[in-house]
């Protein structure tokens, strides 16, 4: 797990391995972000949708001799390559995988809004390429009625440019409007920027694969200019 953005962003353990490895396998925009700093690594880069193929290609490498990393942005274990390398590597048992964690988008949007995930929170991606969305907007309703923070990971799409209002009106049926929000677009990368706002006006926000948003939950206040979830604690 590369954590949001480039080296700076990363764990010490991340670069270490990077360091010691011979190659380098990634989503062409995620090797783009640490190319530069490995210049003497053999790097293996695809698109969109090519996840399959690069774990299949990592372990070609791997079985041939190679200690190649395959990297993720954010933590390898979540909504990340770690899941896939293990199954694609199923049948090889001899060859050793170690999983490197990094700090995933909800903990690093977190921070730039400032501590709306202190107490109970999920995380629920809109994204329905692996997941139906009728099974999305389930999770959607349950956890708008628990009462948790939500964060939503891939909120919308060129071709899923509505979902981000679809999930706002789900979870509306349980939350009112007045709960505080917030979206981060490029965590730790050039560009980031954020915005409070409120879950009734959520929806009108233009957000992409590369926004991360908070929904808050009915303990959530701002503070200061900073999205707060309260834990509970007595101040006096």
């Amino acid at each position: 797990g590369l954590g949001p953005g480039g080296v700076a962003e990363m764990t010490g353990r991340a670069r270490k391995v990077l360091d010691a490895c011979q190659v380098i396998v990634g989503y062409k925009v995620y090797v783009d972000l640490i190319k530069a700093d490995f210049p003497a690594k053999r790097f293996i880069s695809t698109g969109m949708r090519g996840e399959v193929e690069r774990c299949k290609q990592a372990l070609q490498e791997a079985l041939q001799g190679q200690l190649t990393a395959v990297i993720s942005s954010g933590d390898a274990g979540v909504y990340g390559m770690a899941g896939i390398m293990c199954q694609v590597a199923a049948d090889h048992p001899e060859v050793a995988i170690e999983i490197i964690p990094g700090i995933t988008a909800a903990c690093s949007g977190a921070a730039v809004l400032g501590a709306p995930l202190i107490s109970d929170f999920c995380l629920i991606s809109l994204s329905d390429l692996l997941t139906p969305w009728p099974k999305i907007a389930r999770r959607l309703e349950c956890a708008a009625q628990g009462d948790f923070v939500i964060c939503l990971y891939n909120p919308a799409s060129s071709k899923r440019p509505d979902y981000l209002v679809r999930a706002c009106e789900l979870v509306l049926k349980y939350q009112p409007a007045s709960i505080p929000a917030g979206i981060i677009r490029n965590i730790g990368r050039e560009g980031q920027n954020f915005k409070l706002t409120s879950l009734g006006e959520l929806g009108q926000e233009k957000v992409d694969m590369f926004t991360t948003v908070i929904i808050g939950n009915s303990q959530t206040q701002i503070i200061n200019g900073r999205m707060v979830t309260p834990r509970g604690y007595k101040l006096e």
